[in-house]
């Protein structure tokens, strides 16, 4: 329609209606996130069937910290990794602390303490987090589960978010990673590896293969210089999932025969070694929806707005304000009404006092009357803990899980 604006596919489980209401009803009304865990359990069945024998498959957890999610996906993978004490808390509730890995450029004394004392992997950030660490678990009597995560000399092509190849908060600069493992290991710690993450949502599945080939490369040569082979080398993840007009899935079987082929070639120095793949996004985004009812429809200045009970307080990416520069629109449609012709253009607004609050950006959709609802796909990662819940004092979005 003349004046609309595109938006990101709905993903294909969604595509043919699903019961809002229903779930609306579940959960004791809107806002809400719905997770179908059935879709997840398949996203991990899929990836394993990609990935070479002998790869474990870990879960980010920031991408969704859900409980009752991380409690119905801990004993489809191997592992998974936190970000914070308040993760690490969740984490333990439902995986061994030997499964779980603890990163983040800004761990406090208390929190290293705590993976310290569980049995927990650190991912070290810093020469300075080491010497935290090892007077740490020097004070407790308790040889420390100790990896580095290393700021690689190479970035992910086409990523959402580099974070290799540049100065960076994140890790340690390949060139003295081998200086600080030697150190670690002096130290009597149990060294458990490397951490290599180079970006985040790339689309580019060639990108992903290349990045991982440079990983293993850059893992075997660090081994060489310490003259020791690397338990675990976590090769991150940067798999990501279409949310706009003209994105592509990411081809995980290609990127799995392209990692095996890899593997076969390593370097004697890995010969022992475990391999994993990180990732969040990829595993459950796809998975979850957001669900919000119109309580206005009014008209200004020739536009119609929806005016929906939840905004970026819940949703902070949909609005083009969590990780993108251009506002592009997730997909969006009305629920009860997904497949029927578009009848008008309409942006989708939240409650929220300021124009950032704009889920939609003039999206043709069959027409909405107050008390239809709005959905909101791609919704699984980065929601309601990547949001600013209070601001204004609105009500926290609620979440369900379904099909566990």
């Amino acid at each position: 329609m003349n004046g609309a604006k595109a938006i990101g596919p709905i993903p294909a489980e969604f595509a043919n209606g699903f019961p809002a209401e229903q779930w609306i009803a579940q959960a004791g009304g809107t806002p809400l996130f719905v997770y179908d865990f059935t879709m997840i359990a398949a996203r991990v069945a899929r990836l394993r069937a990609a990935l070479p024998a002998g790869v474990d498959v870990h879960f980010a957890i920031k991408a969704n910290p859900m409980p009752e999610l991380l409690a119905a996906i801990a004993p489809l993978v191997d592992g998974m990794d936190v970000a914070s004490a308040g993760e690490l808390d969740k984490a333990l509730g439902v995986m061994a602390a030997q499964a779980i890995s603890f990163a983040g450029p800004g761990k406090r004394d208390a929190e290293l303490e705590a993976a310290i004392r569980a049995g927990v992997t650190i991912n070290l950030e810093s020469e300075g987090e080491a010497v935290r660490a090892l007077a740490i678990a020097d004070r407790l009597g308790v040889r420390p589960r100790l990896a580095v995560r290393v700021n690689p000399d190479f970035e992910l092509r086409g990523s959402g978010m580099r974070m290799g190849g540049r100065a960076s908060p994140f890790g340690v600069d390949a060139e003295r990673v081998p200086a600080l493992v030697k150190q670690l290991i002096a130290a009597g710690a149990d060294w458990q590896g490397f951490h290599i993450f180079s970006g985040s949502q790339s689309l580019d599945s060639a990108a992903i293969s290349e990045s991982q080939a440079l990983t293993l490369a850059l893992a075997g040569r660090l081994a060489a210089e310490i003259d020791a082979g690397p338990p675990l080398v976590n090769l991150g993840g940067g798999f990501g999932i279409p949310y706009f007009s003209g994105d592509t899935p990411v081809d995980v079987e290609a990127i799995g025969r392209a990692l095996g082929f890899q593997l076969e070639r390593r370097s004697p120095m890995l010969a022992n070694s475990r391999f994993a793949i990180e990732l969040g996004r990829w595993l459950v985004g796809e998975a979850g929806v957001y669900l919000a009812r119109v309580i206005d429809r009014k008209e200004s200045g020739g536009e119609t707005f929806l005016v929906i009970d939840g905004g970026l307080n819940h949703h902070l990416a949909a609005s083009g304000n969590f990780g993108t520069v251009v506002k592009r629109n997730y997909p969006v449609a009305v629920a009860g009404k997904i497949g029927a012709a578009p009848e008008e253009v309409a942006s989708v607004v939240g409650p929220l006092c300021t124009p950032l609050d704009r889920l939609g950006d003039r999206v043709a959709l069959p027409k909405a009357e107050v008390g239809n609802i709005i959905a909101i796909f791609a919704s699984g990662a980065y929601g309601p803990t990547a949001s600013p819940s209070a601001f204004l004092g609105h009500p926290a979005a609620r979440e369900l899980l379904v099909g566990a």
